[in-house]
């Protein structure tokens, strides 16, 4: 069943068509990754979906049963809300019961009031929210917090990083469940645990997805159908990621052989008019007709490449030294006693979760923040390039036009083929055409202004690249040429990145920021350094099966280590519902097991809504098994 449907869309800003005469249907079951380079229209379509955006001409068509929810780059919290306030927004009566079953629960936790009576109206509410589903509902918001790093839940969103707030706003898109869900670069500001796991709950989620993303792996993991924007056209692929390329490979090759033949036709039959054949017959007439229109034909141009080949700077052999440095914020320690010195060679991914100073690391390199203790020694060759995750540069200069902006650093470029070329000239090998060029920096999207801060950057001509969230914004076509180019690169990069594709590409040495301001290095890139972990958790398994007490299950990453924490009075009631909820629904899982599999209803309907209850009994037992266990390893 459709659950909504473009028919001859169309959508024109002006100096860029976004859409022409676009088609498009979103079906039940649907996992589609909406690819195209930066600027293509990418968000525009999904926010006219959404019905964020007018429609200059043509059809949208929604089910009007169909649940959508769009998750935005930027989404728009309400400030005064805590983060459970803000995740359970929109879940109506259960949202009240939960708010007045936290309120209850502490003001018993600090004494305020008569213990009995609230202890009564405790009791009151616990039935309501079981008769409600509101149990279910608030172990999986917390599930899903905790996975996505979000460890506060009484925290006030007006008080929140923005990457913070995008978590909080995709924990909410979840748990709502939709028929279909919007998400634009969902994976941003995730933590590379964080968009694992977000990538396999994907995977299992039962509605449709239409989503922007520049995480390949993610990509090719979760989607079944890559949409494409391409000029203002519109392309349909029925696979993952890895098809896509496959068959677009396979088209421009059809289409450049295509252009060829006809190339080649049309160049006879020109040859044939010069002669200067006199139209006496029918045939002749119908055929000086059919070359005039065979001139007139036009052969879609084969989408343009993000071009880099600026040139590089000599490198000394000394270029950055980290001597013991240590910084911490608040009392938190994020960098403990690390030294390190970078080669000329080094291709180094920094990993670790968020707010685990992976940024701070990389501001005391460049002289941004100073070390509470320890030396950053710099050579006297070194130029570095600093790619910083939120673009500051360009938040300075949104007035100024984006050649102005580029020929302020150099107005001619000499590539590594020893060609000069102007600034003009760079900004078209960067995809920016010539009517772009003198428009000003805020006009562009996102992704744009990410490309030609990108552009400035490696303008610089750095023999040092700093890379922080290279990925972030940056569309898969662009990433693809920038991996290319760094392959190359002669000189030291050092990437921050939770891409996971990114890393295995780029790097060949991963730092691990690790709690307590620990630097671990590992040799190879993302991937062997899973293989790294992986050995090392199994080694630790027969340890921990000798110790009684040991617990074998992995809690989930946060920013805050919350095992330290002992359980709250509402944590308990919390621990003491799911121990009776959870057999509840595996007792309920069971007979539902046995009457479809032993005495199954001849009503088909009947059959498939007892099959669709059954998936949700095991989706509901494996979130509240989840939050037992942490809860466990905190109550001892």
């Amino acid at each position: 069943m459709a659950l909504f449907t473009l028919r001859s869309l169309s959508k024109d800003f002006g100096i860029k068509e976004i859409l022409k005469d676009a088609s498009f249907s979103l079906d039940e079951g649907d996992k589609v990754g909406l690819i195209g380079t930066n600027g293509s229209g990418k968000s525009t379509l999904l926010k006219m979906i959404a019905g964020l955006e007018s429609i200059d001409s043509g059809e949208l068509w929604v089910n009007a049963s169909a649940k959508i929810v769009y998750l935005p780059q930027q989404p728009d919290l309400d400030e005064t809300r805590t983060v459970l306030e803000q995740v359970f927004a929109d879940s109506g009566e259960q949202m009240e019961l939960v708010r007045s079953y936290e309120a209850l629960s502490d003001k018993l936790a600090h004494g305020h009031g008569d213990p009995e009576t609230l202890m009564s109206q405790l009791s009151n509410v616990s039935q309501r929210m079981e008769a409600a589903g509101a149990w279910e509902l608030e172990t999986q918001a917390k599930v899903i917090l905790t996975k996505l790093g979000i460890a506060d839940l009484e925290a006030k969103i007006g008080d929140l990083s923005g990457g913070y707030r995008k978590r909080i706003a995709l924990a909410s898109a979840l748990l709502t469940a939709p028929d279909v869900l919007l998400m634009d670069e969902p994976t941003n500001h995730l933590d590379a645990l964080s968009v694992e796991w977000l990538q396999s709950y994907l995977s299992r989620y039962r509605g449709a997805l239409l989503l922007i993303t520049h995480d390949r792996y993610f990509l090719d993991r979760v989607t079944n159908r890559i949409l494409e924007i391409d000029r203002g056209d519109l392309y349909s692929f029925a696979g993952n990621y890895a098809y896509y390329l496959e068959k677009k490979s396979e088209a421009e090759d059809s289409a450049a052989s295509s252009q060829r033949k006809f190339t080649g036709v049309l160049r006879r039959e020109l040859a044939w008019l010069r002669q200067g054949p006199k139209a006496r017959s029918t045939k002749q007439r119908a055929r000086i007709d059919r070359i005039r229109a065979m001139q007139g034909q036009e052969f879609k141009q084969t989408q343009g490449k993000v071009d880099i080949s600026t040139v590089g700077r000599r490198i000394g052999k000394k270029v950055i030294d980290l001597a013991h440095i240590c910084k911490g914020y608040d009392g938190r320690i994020l960098i403990q006693d690390f030294s390190h010195s970078f080669s000329p060679e080094d291709r180094i991914g920094i990993i670790g979760s968020n707010g685990a100073g992976k940024t701070t690391l990389m501001d005391m390199i460049i002289g941004r923040v100073q070390p509470d203790s320890g030396t950053v020694e710099i050579g006297s060759t070194i130029q570095i390039g600093y790619f910083d995750q939120h673009s500051d540069d360009l938040a300075e200069h949104g007035n100024q036009r984006v050649i102005d902006y580029l020929k302020s650093v150099a107005e001619l470029v000499k590539t590594n083929d020893g060609e000069l070329i102007t600034a003009s000239q760079m900004l078209e090998r960067f995809l920016f055409p010539p009517n772009q060029q003198y428009a000003p920096i805020h006009k562009l999207s996102g992704g744009e202004k990410r490309r030609l801060f990108l552009l400035r950057v490696l303008m610089s001509a750095p023999n040092v690249l700093i890379l922080d969230e290279p990925t972030n914004d940056l569309d898969v076509q662009t990433l693809a040429v920038l991996e290319e180019y760094l392959e190359d690169f002669n000189g030291t990069v050092i990437v921050v990145s939770h891409d996971r594709y990114f890393l295995d590409r780029t790097i060949d040495t991963v730092f691990a920021l690790e709690p307590g301001g620990n630097v671990r290095q590992y040799p190879g890139n993302y991937s062997v350094y899973l293989d790294h972990k992986q050995a090392e958790e199994a080694a630790l398994k027969p340890i921990e099966a000798k110790s009684p007490a040991a617990v074998t299950v992995t809690a989930p990453s946060a920013p805050a280590d919350p095992k330290t924490r002992k359980l709250s009075f509402k944590e308990k009631r919390e621990y003491e519902q799911l121990e009776t909820q959870i057999p509840s629904l595996e007792a309920e899982k069971a007979a539902l097991e046995k009457l479809l599999y032993q005495n199954a209803p001849a009503d088909f309907t009947e059959v498939q809504r007892l099959s669709e209850r059954l998936a949700e009994l095991g989706q509901a037992i494996d979130t509240a098994t989840e939050r037992w266990l942490t809860l466990a390893e905190r109550a001892g």
